[in-house]
């Protein structure tokens, strides 16, 4: 168990910020060497649960972090915070070793089963409960070559082909090193690709790029709303605003509830914008309030100041945000857990388009609503870029924020469209449609850049298909495995299940 652990501290160093992908890889083989010596389903799922318990942990680790914003009210809840989500995260684990140990009755079966129940794993943990789709295995190619093959078979389909390029290596050293050797060359292929696409120039749209500012006021958590300290970041704001440049920004970008105030209550703080930005157009976040029911918000300014389109984030962080069955609850009297009763936020109609001018469509996002390949598939319209706003002071200084960013990074990828994210701390970045970051301003900084808008390249076969293909590929090579399972002498399965 505690080898095990160890094993999936080492796959979480494939994550970003290390980002050491081959160090996963090799973990990732001596985990399925631990699965392929369980002696049982209950015993793979134990060791299964352990590898994930060390994964979870080191990945999601930033998780304490929101506690340590009122540490002296909520600090003694972030070992729980760390334990309940890493053990919890890695159940989805523990069931995916029990599972492919029980459809798992020979050496290849091994090789099969157990980089399919992970995949799977890690798909319904996507999925399940609004979904979590945060540290997948295939992540750890972010920023490699590999990560350009996510605009054919996206996020899972990365995780698929990192399982099987660990699993059956080691499965065909049992017969003879050259069968593990011959099996690598169609991987090493698929890396060749990933490299020549990640070569390939982004085309411009033409010899002049809207410029877009990005404004990184740096405002900590625990001060952002207190009242002496929301003024600063928002002057902060507007003399980044207001800054002279070479080029005459075509929009201005503020983070994630950027202006400390709710939208009805904002004419001031928005007549102030106007005057600092000289005619500009500008994007912010804000908070605002629908009857009791409260939003969290991206709003866009013309030129003049007028309000002309809202978005209102739809996928909201449980317990965060809200609180799930908050508003059930408040049938029986608990109304301080509902949304609709103004405690906590509550969700928009859903992904949408917005127009910004002669800057296009664009599809927004708020904060971790960009983790979600879904989410971005479910744009009603193609968009001609993507915007992120978000608040990654949450996250803390270490690792949160540049997993985050190494998501909005894949988002780009898959869908083939640029990316600009802002965020509060930092990594405000730009984002070409090959996942390449063009310009960015380092975490725990303040200050803006104007960067050129990056081109849109054609839609993928993923944006067409999303993960439907992965997850028939898995359905249909599991029910394989099922047949065999089922079909196989029992003498011959007695035996295996003896060997193993």
């Amino acid at each position: 168990m505690a080898g095990a652990a160890l094993a999936g501290i080492a796959a979480s160093l494939g994550q970003a910020p290390i980002s050491l992908p081959w160090l996963a890889l090799a973990s990732l083989a001596a985990a399925f060497v631990l699965f392929s010596r369980t002696s049982s389903p209950r015993s793979a799922a134990w060791v299964g649960w352990a590898f994930g318990v060390g994964y979870f942990a080191a990945t999601l680790f930033w998780i304490v972090e929101p506690f340590f914003v009122d540490p002296v009210r909520h600090g003694w809840m972030a070992p729980f915070a760390l334990v309940l989500t890493a053990g919890g995260f890695a159940l989805f684990w523990g069931a995916a070793w029990w599972f492919s140990r029980q459809l798992s009755c020979n050496g290849w079966a091994y090789a099969i089963a157990w980089p399919c129940g992970m995949a799977l794993a890690e798909l319904v943990r996507s999925y399940l409960f609004t979904g979590f789709p945060w540290s997948l295995i295939g992540h750890v190619w972010v920023g490699w070559a590999p990560m350009q093959l996510a605009a054919w078979i996206g996020p899972h389909g990365l995780t698929v082909l990192t399982l099987f390029a660990a699993a059956l290596p080691v499965a065909l050293l049992r017969w003879r090193w050259q069968a593990a050797l011959i099996v690598l060359v169609p991987f090493a292929g698929l890396y060749a690709v990933g490299a020549w696409l990640s070569a390939q120039p982004v085309p411009d749209a033409g010899q002049s790029r809207p410029v877009l500012r990005l404004a990184q006021p740096n405002a900590p958590q625990h001060l952002k709303w207190k009242r002496d300290h929301a003024p600063i970041f928002f002057e902060r704001m507007l003399q980044q605003s207001a800054a002279e440049s070479a080029r005459r920004p075509d929009l201005i970008v503020w983070p994630e509830t950027a202006v400390p105030m709710m939208l009805d209550k904002a004419g001031p703080a928005i007549e102030r914008i106007t005057d600092a930005v000289a005619g500009v157009p500008v994007v912010l976040g804000i908070q605002r309030r629908d009857g009791w029911r409260v939003h969290n918000s991206l709003v866009v300014l013309d030129g003049s100041g007028e309000v002309t389109d809202i978005y209102d984030k739809h996928h909201l962080v449980p317990f965060g945000e809200y609180v799930p069955l908050g508003n059930f609850m408040a049938r029986f009297g608990l109304t301080t857990y509902s949304a609709r009763h103004g405690f906590g936020y509550s969700p928009g109609p859903g992904a949408r388009i917005v127009e910004i001018g002669s800057l296009g469509k664009v599809l927004p996002l708020i904060c971790y609503e960009a983790i979600f390949p879904q989410d971005v598939a479910a744009a009603p319209e193609r968009p001609s870029w993507m915007l992120q706003i978000t608040n990654d002071a949450w996250f803390g200084q270490l690792s949160g924020p540049y997993q985050h960013l190494a998501q909005a990074r894949l988002r780009a990828v898959e869908q083939g469209l640029p990316m600009v994210r802002v965020a509060n701390t930092g990594v405000s970045a730009a984002i070409n449609a090959r996942g390449a970051v063009e310009a960015y301003l380092p975490l725990g900084e303040a200050g803006h850049i104007d960067v050129d808008l990056p081109s849109p390249l054609p839609p993928t076969l993923y944006s067409r298909t999303g993960d439907s293909a992965v997850s028939f590929a898995l359905m249909l090579l599991l029910a394989g495995l099922f047949v065999h399972r089922l079909t196989i002498r029992p003498s011959a399965r007695d035996v295996s299940d003896s060997r193993s």
